[in-house]
C-alpha cells in the first residue's frame, strides 16, 4: 500500500521547532551562566548556537530537496556514504540517541505534572503510561501523530511567549545579581565559551528529525526545505527572548545561582501562581518533545527494515494508516524500559559525541552529492562550500569538546555504536 502524504509546510514548520524546544531551554539559561557570567555573552552563547544550527539546516534543507525519501538522515549517509554507516547511525538512534532521550523526556514530563497535579503515581510509571498513550495515538496514522505533535507545539511556544512577556514587566535585577563576572583571561574566556556552547547545542538540537518524515509529505522538496528554515529561525527567536528576559529579571550571577530560571522569572513577575503556571508549561513542552521523536524516529527504523538490515516486520505499513506501526511499538517499547528502569540520565550521557559525529558526517556528505549531481535543482545551500564546512567544523569541535570533558561516558556511546558492525554484517548474511 503507498504511504499516505498528508504534511505540508505548516506541519513541517511544526514539526521542526518541535523537535528542537523541550525542557532545555527553561534550565540551561542557568547553566550557560555558570560557565561565562556576564549578559553578553550569556546571548552571545546562545546565538552562536542559533548560527550553527541555521547552518546545519541550510545543509539539511538541500539534503531535503535532493533525497525526500523515507529515513532522512538514515538515506543521506546510505546515499553518500556506505549502508554500513548509514545501518549505525539508526543503531545508535534506537538503542540510545532517540530512545534514551524519548525515556528522559518521558521522566521530566513526569515529575513537573506530578508537581503541578499532586497525582499520586510514581514518576516511572507515569512516564510509561505516557510513552503508552503518545504511541497509540501516532500508530493511527501520520496525520493524528501531526496533528497532537502541532497542537503542543503551539502551546508551548505560547508558554515561552508569556515567559518572556512577565519577564519584561517585572523588575530588573539589581545589586550582586546583575553584576557579571567574566573569566579572568582571555584563555578563560575562550574556554568558557567552549564549556557554555555544550548545553546550547543540546537544546538547539532536533532540527534534523523533520527529515524522517520527507516521504509523507505532499510536496517534500518544496515544503521540508522552507519548514527546516523556518521553524529554525523560529526557535532562535524564542531562545533569544527567553535568556534576555533571564538576564534581565535575575542579572548574570543571580542567573547562574538558581537551577530553575524560568520559575523564578515567573515567580518574581506573578507570585507562586507564576511559578505553577510555568511549571505546567514545562509539562506541555516536554510532553510535546516527546511527541515529535515517536512521530519521526521510526521512520529511520522502517527505511532500515526496507533496506534488509533489520527486522523485516519493522519496514511494513498498517494497511489502514499507512503508519509503520511495527517501528513505532518498538521504540516505545525500548523508551519505556530505559524509562522503568531509572538508568536514562547515564545513558544519555553516552551519546553526546556519537551524535555529533553522525551530524558531521551527514553535513559531509553534501560534498558528495554535490560532486556527484552539481547541476541539481531545487533548494541550495548559501555560501557553499564555506558554510557547509564551519557546520562540520563545528560538530568536530563539539566531539572533541565531549570527548575531553566526559572521556569514560564517549568511550561507552563509541562501543555501543561498535557493536553495531558485526550485527550489520550478520544481518547482511542472513
Amino acid at each position: 500500500m503507498a504511504r499516505t502524504r498528508g504534511l505540508g509546510l505548516f506541519d513541517a514548520t511544526l514539526i521542526v521547532m518541535g523537535g528542537i524546544v523541550g525542557s532545555g531551554i527553561f534550565m540551561n539559561p542557568s547553566v550557560v551562566a555558570r560557565q561565562v557570567g556576564s549578559g553578553p555573552l550569556i546571548l552571545g552563547a546562545w546565538l552562536i548556537g542559533g548560527v550553527i544550527a541555521m547552518l546545519g539546516a541550510f545543509v539539511y534543507a538541500e539534503l531535503a530537496a535532493r533525497r525526500p525519501e523515507a529515513g532522512g538522515q538514515y538515506a543521506y549517509i546510505r546515499e553518500a556514504f556506505h549502508p554500513l554507516l548509514a545501518f549505525l547511525y539508526g543503531w545508535t538512534l534506537l538503542l540510545v540517541i532517540q530512545s534514551g532521550g524519548m525515556a528522559a523526556v518521558a521522566m521530566t514530563f513526569a515529575g513537573y505534572f506530578v508537581e503541578v497535579t499532586g497525582f499520586g503515581v510514581p514518576v516511572g510509571v507515569l512516564a510509561a503510561l505516557t510513552l503508552a498513550v503518545l504511541t497509540a495515538i501516532n500508530c493511527f496514522g501520520v496525520r493524528w501523530g501531526s496533528n497532537v505533535q502541532g497542537a503542543l507545539m503551539l502551546t508551548k511556544a505560547l508558554a515561552i511567549v508569556v515567559l518572556v512577556a512577565c519577564g519584561l514587566l517585572a523588575s530588573p535585577a539589581s545589586g550582586d545579581a546583575a553584576r557579571s563576572v567574566l573569566p579572568p583571561t582571555s584563555t578563560a574566556l575562550v574556554v568558557a565559551m567552549s564549556a557554555a556552547l555544550v548545553p546550547v547545542a543540546f537544546a538547539y538540537g532536533g532540527w534534523q528529525t523533520a527529515s524522517f518524515v520527507a516521504h509523507e509529505m505532499r510536496d517534500p522538496q518544496r515544503d521540508l526545505p522552507r519548514g527546516v528554515l523556518l521553524g529554525v529561525a523560529g526557535v532562535i527567536a524564542l531562545y533569544l527572548g527567553v535568556n534576555f528576559v533571564c538576564v534581565r529579571v535575575l542579572g548574570p550571577a543571580g542567573l547562574a545561582a538558581t537551577s530553575t530560571p524560568a520559575s523564578e522569572v515567573m515567580r518574581r513577575a506573578l507570585g507562586n501562581v507564576g511559578g505553577l503556571i510555568i511549571a505546567a508549561g514545562i509539562a506541555v513542552s516536554t510532553l510535546g518533545f516527546l511527541s515529535q521523536g515517536i512521530l519521526t524516529a521510526p521512520r529511520v527504523y522502517y527505511a532500515m527494515a526496507r533496506d534488509g538490515v533489520f527486522f523485516r516486520s519493522v519496514g511494513t505499513l498498517h494497511p489502514k494508516s499507512g503508519a509503520p506501526v511495527v517501528a513505532i511499538v518498538l521504540q516505545g517499547v525500548v523508551a519505556t524500559v530505559i524509562a522503568l528502569s531509572g538508568r536514562y540520565e547515564q545513558i544519555l550521557n553516552y551519546v553526546v559525541s556519537v551524535d555529533f559525529i553522525f551530524f558531521g558526517l551527514t553535513a559531509a556528505g553534501l560534498f558528495v552529492y554535490r560532486r556527484r549531481d552539481p547541476g541539481a535543482a531545487g533548494y541550495r545551500v548559501p555560501g557553499h562550500p564555506w558554510t557547509t564546512g564551519a557546520f562540520v567544523a563545528a560538530c568536530a569541535l563539539v566531539v572533541i569538546g565531549t570527548v575531553a570533558r566526559y572521556p569514560a561516558n564517549t568511550a561507552v556511546g563509541l562501543g555501543i555504536l561498535a557493536t553495531g558492525v558485526p550485527v550489520y554484517f550478520l544481518w547482511r548474511r542472513a
